[in-house]
């Protein structure tokens, strides 16, 4: 059990002349706001608070720090606001809680939505304030610890939340004890069978390498020993869980194939040449692997690590890892940013800041400055989460300019992903790109080590291919935001003279309507848009018809007298009409929601059917695309946005048709055709086409073409071919 005065007196400890008042006020406002609140384990809810407190007086963080740890929840889980709030303690303290509360349930929203707009709301707090970050990470953990006694799923969605956002968070400012916890306890959550068998096979092995340890330990410290090499400590660990499970699962590797399972770590006083004698001696004991070297220290990882790393071959032919650093790269490497922690209390009458203070802030807004540059605030909530993911990707790619400045990219980059890193204008106006001299396609890998040239022209412009192989956020970003520009203006442009050529239907000037800058934007504004050049955007997307807003423009009763159709059917209308007849789609099959008499047709690559989740796109020329949600190529073709409409199934009684792929893997034996076209048929399905071939691996793969009404009857279909003796697999197929 946690209590107040443990708090205090580790604040005590390690802060000079620390404003303990405040911490008791914090206490004493938490526990009376909290009471009678109890958490699922039953205990009371000031448990939680108090423990995170703790936690941050542990980290040696500021008073502010620790009484935001107590106050963290009273904005969210009580009654009270932030302005009763800020009156009892402050504009600091409530920036600080105000960055850690959840934003207000939004009805509109689904849970992933509001998901995505909370961790939105915290990277833009942490920017302005890293200690939002370090309160937010251990109050994250705190739960992570007891969260037992909540149900399955909300236990694996929260750890599944913690593995993709906050243990990344974590590894990015360095704090790798927090981040190594966080990840083991997501495992243990979200695949608890896997952990526990793993954890069972380690257990198993745990005699043996605790005694390879022991015996490796004491090589090493005999050999520093007889060399006159100075060490602190020696330490020796098994791999990670979930370290370990990744590297199993990635490589398709057994336990006893793991070169790292084991480790040992050497800890030498703060003088970095230690380092350096200790890794000749490691050397000459054993025999190291080629290739598996790394040399942190004289080229430190973006969050601040910094450590030796060399794999050698033990004496049973076993290889195993030895990490060599000085006593405070050791203390950075576990705590990160929190190692340094020295923040300037202007409210509180602390010290100035010197230097080291000022070199702090410098790092930590390196960190952070790629989540910052992620957010985008007409970006959509999901796009964000997966942008974020990316930034916070491990960064293991460490490649060169010709100049010699080191540019840290994620593993897989590649040039683009490089001429981003260096200028938005040079990725911009890549033509193609140069490694260590030689000409390269610009989707190539990046390498460690490798000296990037980025080969530019002023008129060149980013390609929508592109997006097909960069990694970083920022690259992909701007690749968008390009292409949605582009996009934009030949919209504007095409809405323009759409809007032309119906005005002049009506004999109106096209000229005198397009500058009456009043009457555009009032009707602009009745379409929820903000300016004129919204509104022929939306007319070019074709998401408004230049007949409605001429309509608009004349009034209903001057419309009526000018039309020149007098409300008879166009002949487009028409021939509309006769597509969709032609392709099979229903006149009412799909409803566009806020647009009407628009050509709407199913995309090939998905074909979706009827009861599956469903989004528009508008297609220049073409009207709105119908794809699967699910569909591989959705994500890419909806780069912007506002070619994106809402469609919906319509509700009809008619059964329309569709032909149908799929595909059955089977064993190869006689029969099997017959068996599953007569299951087909015993479901009084319609068969268009069958035939069947064997596979290189002596599998039969029999591909029939089905009718069907919907995703219903399709399921039918499989669940009915699934049950056919023989049958391995039935995936449906859809067209490239």
């Amino acid at each position: 059990m946690f209590r107040i005065e443990d708090v205090i007196e580790k604040v005590e400890k390690n802060r000079p002349e620390p404003n303990i008042e405040l911490i008791r006020r914090a206490y004493m406002f938490s526990a009376l706001h909290h009471r009678g609140q109890k958490r699922a384990s039953g205990e009371p809810y000031l448990v939680h608070p108090l423990a995170v407190a703790d936690m941050l007086a542990e980290m040696r963080l500021d008073e502010v720090s620790v009484s935001t740890g107590l106050l963290h929840d009273v904005v969210e889980d009580t009654l009270i606001d932030l302005d009763t709030l800020r009156s009892y303690f402050g504009e600091e303290i409530t920036h600080l809680v105000d960055g850690l509360t959840k934003i207000a349930h939004i009805s509109n929203l689904s849970k992933e939505k509001q998901q995505a707009e909370n961790v939105r709301k915290m990277v833009l707090a942490m920017v302005t304030d890293v200690r939002v970050v370090l309160i937010k990470l251990a109050d994250r953990l705190h739960n992570m610890r007891t969260m037992q006694f909540l149900k399955p799923e909300k236990r694996a969605r929260i750890s599944q939340e913690t593995l993709d956002i906050y243990a990344p968070i974590a590894h990015r400012l360095g704090m790798g004890k927090m981040r190594s916890e966080l990840e083991d306890l997501s495992f243990q959550n979200i695949y608890p069978e896997e952990y526990k068998r793993l954890s069972k096979e380690v257990e198993v092995r745990r005699p043996e390498l605790d005694e390879a340890l022991e015996k490796i330990t004491k090589k090493i410290e005999k050999g520093l020993t007889e060399n006159d090499v100075p060490y602190v400590e020696i330490q020796g660990r098994v791999k990670r869980l979930y370290s370990l499970w990744k590297k199993l699962k990635k490589r398709k590797l057994t336990i006893d194939q793991v070169y790292d399972l084991i480790a040992a770590r050497i800890i030498t006083p703060n003088d970095r040449k230690n380092c350096y004698v200790a890794l000749s001696v490691i050397h000459d004991i054993w025999t190291p692997v080629p290739e598996r070297f790394k040399d942190w220290i004289a080229i430190p990882r973006d969050n601040l690590y910094q450590s030796l790393h060399t794999s050698v071959i033990g004496d049973n032919g076993q290889s195993f890892e030895v990490q060599i650093r000085t006593e405070e790269m050791h203390h950075v490497a576990e705590e990160g940013v929190a190692a340094h922690w020295k923040y300037k209390e202007k409210k509180l009458g602390k010290q100035d800041e010197d230097e080291s203070l000022d070199e702090l802030r410098k790092t930590v807004e390196k960190l952070l400055l790629p989540l910052v540059e992620t957010t985008d605030s007409n970006e959509d909530s999901e796009d964000f989460i997966e942008s974020l993911k990316l930034d916070l990707y491990p960064k293991d790619v460490y490649a060169f300019t010709p100049r010699g400045k080191i540019v840290q990219l994620p593993r897989g980059s590649t040039p683009i992903d490089f001429a981003y890193a260096i200028h938005s204008e040079v990725g911009d106006t890549c033509t193609g790109a140069k490694i260590n001299g030689r000409i390269v396609p610009l989707k190539s890998e990046l390498q460690n080590g490798d000296v990037v040239e980025i080969l530019t022209t002023s008129n060149s412009k980013p390609s929508r291919d592109w997006l097909n192989y960069v990694v970083t956020s920022r690259a992909r970003n701007r690749i968008r935001h390009w292409i949605s520009d582009q996009q934009r203006a030949e919209s504007i442009e095409i809405g323009r003279k759409l809007l032309e050529k119906e005005t002049e239907k009506f004999r109106i000037s096209p000229k005198k309507m397009l500058n009456d800058d009043d009457a555009m934007k009032r009707i602009a504004n009745e379409y929820g848009l903000g300016r004129a050049e919204d509104l022929l955007a939306s007319i070019g997307y074709g998401k408004t018809l230049p007949r409605n807003v001429l309509a608009k423009y004349l009034g209903a009763e001057k419309f009526a007298e000018l039309d020149p159709e007098k409300r008879k059917e166009t002949r487009l209308e028409t021939g509309m009409k006769a597509v969709k007849k032609f392709i099979g789609l229903g006149e009412d099959a799909i409803i566009v929601q806020g647009v009407d008499n628009l050509l709407t047709t199913r995309a090939r690559c998905c074909n979706p059917l009827r009861g599956e989740p469903i989004v528009g796109y508008i297609s220049l020329g073409k009207g709105i695309v119908i794809h699967n949600k699910n569909c591989r190529n959705v994500k890419q073709l909806m780069i912007n946005r506002d070619r994106v409409v809402d469609v919906e199934w319509a509700k009809s009684d008619s059964q329309e048709i569709q032909s149908v792929k799929i595909l059955a893997t089977t064993e190869n034996r006689t029969g099997m055709l017959a068996g599953i076209t007569n299951a087909i048929a015993e479901i009084k399905t319609g068969i268009r086409d069958a035939r069947a071939k064997i596979s290189r691996d002596d599998k039969g793969l029999i591909e029939v073409t089905v009718e069907v009404f919907d995703k219903k009857h399709l399921d039918r279909v499989v669940t009915s071919i699934e049950q056919v003796p023989g049958v391995i697999a039935v995936e449906r197929v859809n067209s490239n």
